[in-house]
């Protein structure tokens, strides 16, 4: 009686189309985190502002998101405000960011030659050698080559800059000043900071703002969903929305790079900002339909020190932790000073659109033959060592760039190293988990990566860039992860794997299972796991 009254119950929710809903926010959102997010250590060196500075902002925009985020979404669940902290958080956060627009740039700036414009008349002979112009920060060296022939044809404006700066993006030369009025100075009342700490504070501002606005959105949807469909008992469905997050970024990477490269000498970069603000607009109609299950008030649950407690007493799991730190780490460094070193070397938007597409769409296309690549390997451990590999000949690429479009075989990589992280994590936490705990563990492992390994890795990264370069920079990380990749295959294969039995999920498959099989045959724990698990996961031994 009681599961055919709950299986009345749940025809009562539409599940598909709730994952339909569920997966058009995401795509949305996505797109506009697409469309401004990869670029926006490329608009911070446009401001003026050096490597270190960046990473200093990009880590503390991870640890604020490290600290507020899990608080945010524990205090809407008590408080059964989670639509609203959605609502609010996009609509927010889609007009603080546009803040950034209001500041001018304190940099060094030279003529990009992007936008033809109409050249005045010049003396043939006239000829611009090199030059040096003094900067808040780093000294630019840039030439300008003028040659022109006696039928009056356009003249040729030849650009170089150094490392520390590119031609993208900058429009006039900035004359050595002379001493200005308090007034007039940009931020005059600061008198005690130069132009260019006066911009790192005020956009470390406005960042820590944006940050505390946006970081509650994306938990606090995907509770609200996974309650959802939990309480029809329809979780298996949750992880089919994912797929949208990468579609969507990939869109919005590719769609914003075309177009500022197409606008540039209309609009800048300022379209990569009223893209997100767009964006984050059009998602508010279906955040305000999205299925969220409304449950009491509850008392906060220990389920975060729950999980951190079966990951430090799994050996496995450790190595696992470590390894998502470091390559968080990593991946925050190529994500803040990739696309400097693609500018370098002669990249506009729409080539770092592309790649930056691609790198998404082979994180997609990975899905499909991770469990068959998992079943080869026999265990999934081993797919974190691959993740590890992949990313070291990712980055060892990344220093010998050469060429706008050079970076896209390393970017179909992506598949191999995050992809395959993930993959590795996800059923690493299915692992160890208790019932009940295994989205908290994989949120843990999350949280290690992309927060607390982002913020160290962003500041690391800052200092590297600044005092050696971004060649170094990708150098360097080739050989720590070559060096972990090593040290992890002789762990994992040392250390003995611990497995933790999810007893409600195997009872859930057969309540009224017969315990009384032969031992020469499986017993009905192992045949339920099989069905549970597929063939992403090793089966039990017996003994």
């Amino acid at each position: 009686m009681m599961k055919n009254g709950a299986l009345q119950k749940s025809k009562q929710w539409n599940v598909k189309g709730a994952i339909w809903l569920a997966g058009v926010f995401h795509f949305l959102h996505s797109c506009g985190s697409g469309c401004l997010l990869p670029f926006l250590t490329l608009y911070f060196r446009h401001l003026g502002l050096n490597a270190t500075m960046i990473g200093i902002i990009m880590a503390s925009k991870h640890l604020l998101a490290l600290v507020w985020r899990p608080l945010s979404s524990v205090l809407t669940r008590q408080y059964d405000k989670r639509r609203t902290v959605i609502v609010g958080s996009l609509l927010s956060s889609a007009l603080v960011v546009l803040t950034l627009l209001l500041f001018p740039s304190t940099g060094i700036q030279a003529e990009s030659g992007r936008c033809n414009a109409s050249q005045p008349d010049t003396d043939p002979t006239t000829i611009l050698e090199w030059a040096t112009i003094p900067s808040q920060s780093n000294a630019t060296v840039y030439s300008i080559n003028q040659t022109s022939v006696s039928t009056e044809q356009p003249v040729e404006v030849t650009t170089v800059v150094s490392s520390n700066w590119s031609a993208r993006g900058l429009r006039s030369v900035k004359k050595p000043q002379q001493e200005e009025d308090p007034h007039t100075e940009f931020l005059g009342s600061l008198k005690v900071m130069d132009v260019q700490h006066q911009m790192f504070f005020l956009v470390l501002i406005v960042m820590g703002l944006w940050e505390f606005m946006a970081a509650p959105l994306e938990w606090t949807a995907d509770d609200g969903l996974y309650e959802y469909l939990d309480f029809v008992d329809a979780t298996d469905h949750h992880n089919g929305v994912k797929v949208w997050k990468q579609l969507g970024a990939a869109f919005g990477n590719c769609a914003v790079g075309v177009l500022v490269t197409s606008l540039f000498c209309l609009t800048g970069t300022t379209l990569e900002f009223y893209s997100y603000t767009t964006f984050m607009i059009l998602t508010v109609p279906t955040a305000a339909l999205l299925p969220i299950y409304l449950r009491k008030r509850e008392r906060p649950t220990s389920a975060g020190f729950k999980a951190l407690q079966l990951v430090r007493g799994n050996l496995q799991a450790i190595l696992c932790a470590v390894t998502v730190i470091l390559m968080g780490m990593v991946n925050s460094a190529v994500s803040d000073f990739l696309l400097w070193h693609m500018q370098d070397c002669g990249a506009m938007e729409i080539h770092m659109g592309v790649s930056l597409a691609l790198a998404h769409l082979s994180q997609t296309g990975f899905a499909p033959i991770a469990g068959h690549l998992s079943q080869f390997l026999k265990y999934h451990g081993w797919l974190l060592v691959l993740a590890v590999v992949s990313l070291a000949l990712q980055c060892l690429y990344y220093s010998f760039l050469w060429g706008p479009w050079a970076v896209i075989p390393a970017q179909l990589l992506a598949g191999f190293s995050t992809g395959a992280l993930w993959w590795s994590v996800t059923s690493q936490s299915e692992d160890i988990a208790t019932p009940g705990t295994e989205k908290t563990i994989l949120r843990l492992f999350e949280a290690l990566s992309l927060e607390l390994g982002a913020a160290f890795g962003s500041l690391a990264a800052g200092f590297v860039v600044q005092k050696f370069g971004v060649q170094v920079l990708f150098q360097g990380t080739a050989v720590i992860l070559a060096l972990w990749s090593s040290a992890l295959a002789v762990l994992k294969w040392k250390i003995p794997r611990q497995r933790q039995i999810n007893y409600s999920r195997l009872l859930a498959a057969d309540t009224e299972m017969s315990e009384s099989e032969s031992d020469q045959e499986k017993d009905w724990l192992e045949t339920a796991m099989e069905d549970a698990t597929g063939n992403n996961k090793c089966i039990i031994d017996k003994s």
